[in-house]
């Protein structure tokens, strides 16, 4: 049995730190998160049961995007409370100039009504924001050994 309860904070290294902080410091405060890191190495927001970071990367990296088929990070998912608030979301990103929208508000064949959409940061980092309602594995309040794996 484990004591793993959740996903405590993804921070994702910005090839362009300046254009990476300016996308992901409207996308915290739009989720509600709190900023309590704002310098000139990272950018941290806390809520909803975790966090996100943006750290400057390494000198010989500056410039470079990220490659999703490189070992490491695949993409990063965020679930959302409904479906309403996946369309809320892709509404706030969809008429950005600094992010490639991979598709919008869409079911997955990943589980029962698994909604999400799917996007490039500003440094090509695919970020997913989804929705999984009822129960199972995937969904929203499931259950593990009594513990709620979804709040």
């Amino acid at each position: 049995m484990t004591d793993l309860t959740g996903v405590a904070h993804v921070i994702l290294t910005a090839g362009d730190f300046a254009r990476s902080t300016a996308f992901w410091r409207d996308v915290i405060t739009y989720l509600d998160l709190k900023i309590v890191l704002d310098s000139d190495a990272m950018l941290y927001g806390v809520g909803g049961r975790t966090a996100i970071g943006i750290r400057t990367g390494s000198p010989e990296n500056a410039g470079k995007r990220f490659d999703q088929g490189a070992p490491g990070l695949h993409h990063a998912c965020f679930r959302l409370r409904d479906r309403a608030a996946v369309d809320a979301i892709h509404e706030f990103l969809k008429n950005r100039g600094d992010i490639v929208l991979v598709h919008g508000p869409q079911e997955e064949p990943w589980a029962p009504g698994y909604y999400s959409i799917l996007f490039e940061d500003p440094d090509g980092i695919r970020i997913e924001f989804n929705h999984v309602p009822g129960v199972g594995l995937l969904a929203e309040g499931e259950t593990i050994g009594g513990a709620e794996v979804f709040d």
